[in-house]
């Protein structure tokens, strides 16, 4: 039998897996996360949805967490939107119980390999993923291996100060709920429509995001900056701004060179979960 590779996508809702065959992603599952029970029946519903794909040859595993992994030692820090998942050894958890190599790393992290290895990253060496919805993840890729800093926490500028707030503030589906009354889908619909004011909110929303890439290229100069998540789809709408916003970086041959790039994949956070079974023992960690 061909061997498989487990990804997990675990978040505060639902658990999501799927398995990396001959290359391809297949068999997509999810089931809702127990958030509000206790630490061990949580562990014992990740276990079992594992063993629902041992039909597959499963060489390894793979999880995303939205949340501070120790990646070292395969251990959750704390999960964003369920209590009792702080300090959870979950790594030797499941190897204990499956006998299989398992990798754990921020699932911001994982968006930005997986696109570095399965999507539009592929070309590139050096990448930042940026994933914009409920809230604003960053991952990095460095001359082709992920860098993870210290307990998964490389890339987020989410919390980095920004006029009156932080960048999550204006660059998530925050911007549109705080400002607006709004999510961002309706307001791209209406923006779509021709409603002035939506129109406006999205010309703002790029000038912020914009901001947030200059910090980026003047940290790191990627080649690419890849946008993931669900206000990506409404990038034809904020293009403009985000562009004009651009246009002030200090080093216009930097900002010739770098690619601004939308994720095609529908199952990032999976593909970037498989993805580190494969490269986990290249991570650059410090």
């Amino acid at each position: 039998m061909e061997k498989a590779i487990l990804g997990l996508d675990i978040g505060g809702t639902g658990i999501k897996g799927g398995v990396l065959v001959k290359g391809h992603l297949e068999d997509i599952r999810s089931i809702p996360t127990p958030a509000h029970e206790s630490k061990e029946f949580i562990l014992e519903t990740i276990a079992l949805f594992i063993e629902s794909y041992l039909d597959y040859d499963i060489a390894g595993i793979g999880i995303g967490i939205p949340g501070l992994v120790d990646v070292e030692r395969g251990e959750v820090l704390g999960l964003a939107n369920i209590p009792a998942f702080q300090h959870v050894e979950l790594a030797k958890f499941l190897q204990e119980r499956f006998f299989k190599p398992v990798f754990i790393n921020n699932d911001a992290n994982c968006f930005a390999i997986g696109v570095h290895k399965f999507g539009v990253g592929k070309p590139f060496k050096n990448l930042v993923g940026i994933t914009l919805g409920t809230g604003v993840g960053g991952g990095i890729v460095i001359n082709g291996h992920l860098y993870s800093g210290n307990y998964s926490a490389a890339g987020e500028w989410c919390s980095a100060p920004y006029l009156e707030h932080n960048f999550e503030h204006y660059c998530s589906g925050k911007f549109f709920h705080a400002y607006y009354q709004t999510k961002p889908k309706a307001m791209a619909k209406r923006a779509r429509n021709g409603d002035p004011e939506a129109i406006k909110a999205f010309e703002e929303y790029g000038n912020h995001l914009g901001e947030l890439i200059k910090h980026i290229l003047y940290a790191l100069a990627p080649e690419a900056v890849v946008l993931g998540g669900s206000i990506r789809k409404s990038y034809p709408l904020f293009e403009a701004s985000l562009k004009k916003s651009l246009s002030t970086f200090a080093y216009p041959t930097v900002l010739e060179h770098v690619k601004i790039l939308l994720s095609e994949l529908d199952e990032t956070a999976i593909h970037g979960a498989v993805a580190l079974v494969d490269l986990e023992p290249e991570v650059v960690n410090n």
